[in-house]
This record gives C-alpha cells, structure tokens and sequence, in this order.
C-alpha cells in the first residue's frame, strides 16, 4: 500500500499562493509603519524645534475681588514678537477675565508681572498658550 501525499512536493512547482500574498502584506505593513513613524517624528520635530515662543506661568496673586496678577517667564527668539493668552476663572469656574498680552520686547527671556481686571473674584489663573505675530 502507497501513502498518499496532499501536497506536491517541495520546491517542484514553486511558491504558493498564500506564500506571495503573505510576503506582500508583510512589505505592505513595513512600508505603512515606516511612514508612520516617520510622521510622528516629523510632527515632534516641529513641535519642539519649530516653536519660536514658549511661556510659563511662574505664579499668580489675587490682589482684589477685580483684580489679578500674573508672574510669566517668556522664552522667544531675539527680536520676535508675541502674544501670550491668559485666562482666570472663579471659584465655580466661570471665566471671569481673560487678556492677550502682547511680548514685544527685543530680548530673548522677559519675565514679567501682568495684571487682569476680573468680573467677580478670581481663585485661579491660566496661560493659554502663545504665539508669534
């Protein structure tokens, strides 16, 4: 009694179809997680290296039940102007002042205190975020 084979045997007639269509997704996934990768790392490199201003809130004060006083330190390329958004809320939430200051000094660091006129009592302060004009 003969054994039969289910399979041609190996090498005989070539590559299977399931063979090339495996070796093609697996170029096809390489080739996307590249490009992938590729693009996150563009989109990290313009977030960081591209921004020409950056700001932090050092601390904030409430002086009054209208008033506001927030410490920023601004990093900017020398002779770059910006704006800088801040932003303060009350006790419930509410946003009760909010002010663009506009940077414009000729340094590369400012750090300075800016004042905002609220509506009610503030208990917080914010910064928004900057940007170049």
């Amino acid at each position: 009694m003969s054994a039969v084979r289910e399979q041609p045997p190996e090498g005989r007639y070539g590559r299977s179809a399931d063979e090339r269509a495996d070796r093609k997704l697996r170029i096809a996934g390489a080739v996307l997680g590249v490009l992938f990768l590729g693009l996150i790392g563009w989109f990290g490199w313009y977030y960081v290296v591209d921004s020409k201003i950056s700001a932090e809130m050092i601390k904030f004060d409430v002086v009054s039940d209208t008033e506001v006083q927030v410490h920023l330190e601004i990093r900017k390329d020398e002779g770059l102007a910006g704006v800088c958004t801040l932003r303060s809320r009350s006790e419930d939430g509410a946003e009760v002042a909010r002010k663009d200051v506009v940077v414009d000094d000729p340094g590369g660091r400012v750090d300075r205190v800016y004042s905002l006129r609220t509506t009610a009592r503030a208990t917080s302060a914010e910064l928004l975020g900057c940007t170049t004009r």
